[in-house]
């Protein structure tokens, strides 16, 4: 099975304009090396950019991140979901039919 692990590679400003919005971002060559990968001849980097809750203390919004794939072995019992344990019903005594009279 496959987990995900974010690694946070950058930050963002947002300027606001009139009608849109641009967000500037600041990647280190560093992170970018470290995230890249191949696809026929080209080299590419694929990111997420996603806003903050609240702005840091350098005025940054917004913070940028790659996911990163990993294997993760998993037991037999972890696909499968616990079966949730049923109580046995209590037994209870037939009453007798009332009789006829």
């Amino acid at each position: 099975m496959k987990t995900f692990e974010k690694k946070y590679i950058g930050k963002g400003k947002a300027t606001k304009f009139e009608q849109f919005e641009i967000i500037r971002c600041t990647i280190p060559m560093a992170q970018v090396n470290l995230v890249k990968y191949m696809k026929g001849d080209k080299e590419y980097i694929t990111f997420e950019i996603a806003k903050l809750k609240e702005p840091d203390q350098f005025e940054n919004t917004h913070t940028l991140y790659v996911n990163v794939a990993h294997e993760v072995e998993v037991t037999a019992s972890a696909n499968e979901p616990e079966a949730p344990k049923m109580e046995t019903p209590k037994q209870t005594k037939k009453r007798k039919p009332a009789a006829k009279n």
